[in-house]
């Protein structure tokens, strides 16, 4: 069970309105008026809860546990305890996902504006925003009906916020219009300065950064990550995206809709990602690339030049990622031969 001091339950739901919710369908002989009341993990789940199985190394927990109900895909069904009823489902994770919501759904509080905020008169505001402790809003910004801010965010001049995003604390916006439905964690900077100079003997001359950052709707950025505004382009992150925590993206970088740019991750400026491309953590993209559609980039990996649309690449500098584990088994190869060689 989550702790009641953090996150507000819902419910009960009877069983057959949580499969209504996932499009699943009951085991046959699964009492649809059963109460759920909470979401746990395989082990530990007991009466009046339901958890889910999404992968195989966890077939034996699914086959011991208590859980009133399972989430499971059908394939699996006649492998489930006795006395635990089932929804069934091909996509087991997204069905527990909609549960989870709607039994913890999330609670930002409601309408207020703290005393301590520090609002311009010629910036517009929603009548239904939350806005925390120590917040300031510039001057002709915009903020849209049911927006969260955290405390001591600062919203700068002329920054459009959409309607429905929720931004935690301690963050800051410039030179950006974010969209509607938007997640934007603590600690997020966005459209400060670009990483932008001419190199001279005599020093280095900062270029105006003229840009500003677009970003689309129901777009989620994590914790502590930055994003630079554009030096003339824009820098564009389009809708649906997810940025995990610590992530850096530089100006003028277009990322398409749909992508996912996992922690430690850095994009130089003016690289381009075309839609649904997957970054794992601590990667690294080269400026002035481009990556196709659907490419998939292997953690830690170093993206040197262009790659195909549909690629999976991995290693530095990036390769397709079946030349890349051929060369580990022949450097592997070649490891064993030298010591076996030594050893003589």
């Amino acid at each position: 069970m989550a702790d009641s001091r953090f996150f507000q339950k819902a419910g009960p739901f009877t069983l057959a309105e949580l499969a209504s919710l996932v499009d699943g369908e009951l085991a046959s002989y699964s009492d649809g008026s059963l109460l759920i009341d909470d979401v746990s993990p395989l082990e530990t789940a007991s009466e009046g809860h339901i958890s889910f199985l999404d992968n195989k190394k966890y077939l034996d927990a699914f086959r011991k546990t208590k859980a009133a109900a399972c989430i499971v895909d059908p394939k699996f069904a006649d492998i489930a305890p006795q006395n635990t009823a089932l929804i069934l489902t091909s996509k087991p994770y997204k069905a527990y996902a909609l549960i989870a919501q709607k039994i913890y759904p999330a609670v930002v509080g409601g309408a207020s504006i703290h005393a301590s905020a520090i609002i311009d008169p010629s910036a517009k505001i929603a009548d239904d925003c939350h806005i925390g402790a120590g917040v300031v809003v510039g001057r002709n910004a915009e903020i849209g009906a049911g927006c969260h801010i955290g405390a001591n965010t600062v919203i700068g001049d002329g920054v459009t916020i959409g309607s429905g995003t929720t931004v935690g604390s301690n963050a800051s916006f410039e030179f950006c219009f974010i969209g509607n439905d938007c997640q934007i964690h603590a600690g997020v900077r966005i459209g400060n300065r670009g990483f932008g100079f001419a190199m001279e003997a005599e020093g280095y001359i900062d270029v105006p950064q003229l840009g500003r950052v677009l970003i689309g709707n129901g777009v989620e950025i994590g914790a502590n990550s930055t994003v630079d505004r554009g030096a003339g382009p824009d820098t564009i992150i389009g809708d649906g995206s997810k940025i995990d925590n610590l992530v850096q993206i530089g100006h003028n970088a277009q990322i398409g809709k749909q992508c996912v740019i996992v922690g430690q991750a850095g994009i130089a400026g003016s690289s381009v990602l075309e839609d649904y491309v997957v970054l794992g953590a601590q990667c690294g993209v080269n400026g002035h690339i481009r990556l196709g559609t659907g490419v998939q980039v292997a953690g830690q990996s170093g993206v040197m030049r262009n790659v195909e649309p549909g690629q999976a690449v991995a290693g530095t500098p990036a390769m397709p990622i079946k030349d890349f584990f051929r060369l580990c088994t022949l450097w592997q190869k070649q490891l064993k031969t030298k010591k076996g060689n030594e050893n003589e």
